[in-house]
């Protein structure tokens, strides 16, 4: 059993049922169609891009601007499964540029378009630099590839989403909620879905892909007490993207049923319980700088662990996937709800927000507080951002 397997007490997926009663269908869909997979090599594409491979596809043809991750990815794939009969190409490529749109006015059509690129750190949002960058990523590209598509007929255009874009409180979470509106609001003429899903354990860049990095140098572990999160697995996280993206309707954002397996965990516990699994008992300190002076305890089979009050820009004490203002659909799979999204806001509106944010870009100084007051004026009541003066890079 790997590391986040035991750490979250998984013996199968908390979609079992789910997986169990639609597996010919996605058998026969995902053998007869063909994908194109963006941002294929991060924590979750890879997920995704392996169950699709498993599968047999009859194209595949990954996307990624990072060239060691995709080398990676093809290593694991030809390692493990082997090879396939349908048409499959790793592409080095950031599909913001040009030369996306040649490479799939050339390679196209495909059937399903999932975009699994992010930016996904709350610690992103630290300067106006990192801001910008987000923008892109998490609300232009999506909105960018959906125009480049717009001249093939397609089965869905998918975009991953988060949990975070229910009332958020960080521009992180904000910008895909952003994104959810923009897409969703042209969902009459493209067939568009996405899924909100909690933090993905171990995922590249996580607190506990932090643990992990810990570890192997011999450094100590922070953790805040007060801060509890929903954890999926990868291969959860890919199970929820791929039932959106197949079995979705336009207009719908998944997201799992809270359960027995799906509870809230804090990180101190997940801490506490990751170092039992890795031999250690966590040796208490009352500060960072007593955590890094007792790395020689290590020897003796104790692990420094800092437990502090968090006091960051934009971390709530618990997530939530949707509000009451939401129309739910809590029937239609046994471990997945479903948000029927609603028209809320003029294409107008988005197409201002749009032009400020271009000027934003054009402007030849950067202010933080431009963009927040630009995604508040959007957004409204629904986004209040929480600024404590500290960012999550002023930690340990």
């Amino acid at each position: 059993m790997n590391i986040e397997n035991k750490l979250l007490a998984r013996n199968s997926s908390i979609f079992d049922a789910d997986l169990l009663d639609n597996l010919k269908y996605f058998t026969e869909e995902i053998s007869n169609s063909s994908f194109l997979v963006i941002g294929a090599a991060g924590s979750i594409g890879a997920s995704v891009s392996t169950e699709l491979f498993k599968k047999n596809p009859s194209k595949l043809h990954l996307v990624d601007i990072s060239e060691n991750n995709m080398v990676e990815l093809v290593r694991g794939l030809r390692s493990t499964i082997g090879y396939s009969s349908g048409e499959f190409k790793p592409i080095i490529l950031d599909v913001g540029s040009d030369e996306f749109k040649k490479f799939v006015d050339i390679e196209g059509p495909y059937d399903y378009i999932l975009n699994l690129s992010a930016m996904k750190h709350v610690r992103s949002e630290n300067d106006p630099f990192s801001l910008i960058r987000l923008i892109e990523i998490n609300i232009m590209n999506p909105l960018s590839i959906l125009n480049v598509l717009n001249n093939s007929k397609f089965k869905k255009y998918f975009c991953v989403s988060t949990d975070k874009a229910s009332n958020p409180i960080n521009m992180m979470g904000a910008s895909k909620r952003i994104m959810e509106i923009s897409l969703m609001n042209q969902m009459d003429h493209n067939p568009i879905s996405t899924a909100r899903f909690a933090n993905v354990a171990f995922s590249d860049g996580s607190l506990l892909h932090g643990f992990e990095e810990r570890i192997k140098r011999n450094q100590p572990l922070s953790v805040p007490s007060d801060i509890s999160r929903y954890f999926v697995t990868h291969n959860e996280a890919s199970e929820l993207c791929l039932f959106s993206c197949l079995k979705g309707n336009s207009g719908e954002i998944f997201f799992p049923k809270l359960s027995e397996k799906l509870s809230e965990v804090s990180f101190k516990s997940l801490a506490i319980d990751y170092l039992k699994i890795k031999g250690f008992k966590p040796l208490f300190c009352n500060s960072e700088q007593e955590a890094r002076e007792e790395v020689k305890s290590i020897s003796r089979g104790y692990w420094p662990l800092y437990i502090f009050k968090s006091d960051t820009t934009g971390e709530k004490e618990l997530e939530s996937f949707y509000d009451d203002k939401d129309e739910i659909d809590m029937n239609t799979f046994k471990s997945m709800g479903i948000i029927k999204f609603k028209k809320m806001f003029s294409q107008n509106k988005i197409l201002d927000f749009m032009s400020s944010f271009s000027s934003i870009k054009k402007s030849s100084r950067r202010d933080k507080k431009e963009l927040i007051d630009l995604f508040s004026s959007f957004l409204g009541e629904e986004f209040v951002y929480l600024d404590r003066g500290k960012n999550l890079h002023d930690k340990m």
